[in-house]
């Protein structure tokens, strides 16, 4: 492949915009695509970015192709609809799927890509808008390792560690696993938060001894302003987005035959405060659900 100097991002929503900005500040051209025009526009005037009227158009642009989606309705959807991503491509193109999606809607979409010539990388990854600005990201790529290699330098202005965990899939399997052990550290935040305050613990100081406990992790450590003064937090991580990738890790588990009684109880708290009006919140706001409901 030769010298990449132009990418295309599908999707300028929180991740893929803040994406765009590193990438241009990494020295790359790049050109966006949106559902939603007006997001798309913003973030192009903000970088310099250029957009495109369809995700073909942004596809036929560059060969290699960032895809950050909501979810596995977007991504077919956006993919694989008229003037869709797939059709774009070309016969050297690669399209990376960032997007925290069930494994099978990879290899559902991967055969259209292949006729096309081209190949489909899974690589979602961990981390926060500030990490991606940052350049810190984690990737995890499954897929053909070859096909990484074209693609690292694009991958390495955005993080801090590639891993290569497989074939096509294994990334996006990967992810769920990650995404279940965060979730399951929020809620238990959330709980012991909530349990230290109502036992007459001053929360800013209860966070520190967490921080420095060995209870402490990098999650524990970014989250901190998130957790003690939710009033305040930014939404990086929605908590209508956390129980979609909790439907999508218990629907991996059952297929395997894998027991997730952790995942199960982080899913009814999450639908609960979810219903309580929390949905558009960060999901630290667990906290403020559980705040809300504690008596005595």
């Amino acid at each position: 492949m030769a010298t990449i100097d132009r990418v295309a991002v599908i999707g300028t929503g929180r991740m893929g915009g803040a994406m765009v900005g590193t990438l241009r500040s990494a020295g790359y051209d790049v050109m966006v695509y949106n559902r939603s025009t007006g997001k798309a526009e913003a973030v192009a005037e903000a970088t310099g970015a250029t957009v495109a009227a369809t995700p073909a158009e942004a596809a036929r642009s560059a060969r290699i192709v960032l895809s950050s989606l909501a979810d596995d309705r977007a991504v077919i959807d956006t993919h694989t609809g008229l003037d869709g991503t797939i059709t774009g491509l070309g016969s050297d193109s690669v399209l990376v799927e960032t997007s925290t999606i069930d494994p099978q809607t990879l290899h559902s979409i991967e055969p259209a890509v292949s006729a096309q010539g081209a190949t489909l990388l899974d690589g979602p990854v961990s981390g926060s808008v500030p990490l991606v600005e940052q350049g810190k990201l984690t990737f995890m790529v499954g897929g053909n390792a070859e096909t990484l290699e074209t693609v690292r330098p694009v991958l390495d202005s955005l993080s801090a560690k590639i891993f290569h965990v497989g074939d096509l899939g294994a990334g996006a399997t990967i992810k769920l696993a990650v995404n279940a052990i965060v979730i399951s550290t929020n809620v238990a935040l959330a709980e012991a938060l909530v349990l230290a305050e109502r036992s007459g613990v001053d929360r800013q100081t209860a966070y520190e001894v967490f921080a420095g406990s060995a209870a402490a992790s990098p999650f524990v450590a970014y989250k901190q302003a998130a957790f003690v003064s939710p009033e305040n937090a930014p939404v990086a991580f929605s908590a209508e987005l956390v129980l979609k990738d909790l439907g999508l890790i218990l629907s991996l588990g059952r297929s395997v035959g894998v027991p997730m009684e952790q995942g199960e109880a982080n899913l009814a708290v999450t639908e609960q405060a979810v219903q309580a009006g929390y949905g558009d919140k960060d999901m630290s706001a667990v906290a403020s659900y559980l705040r809300e409901r504690a008596t005595g």
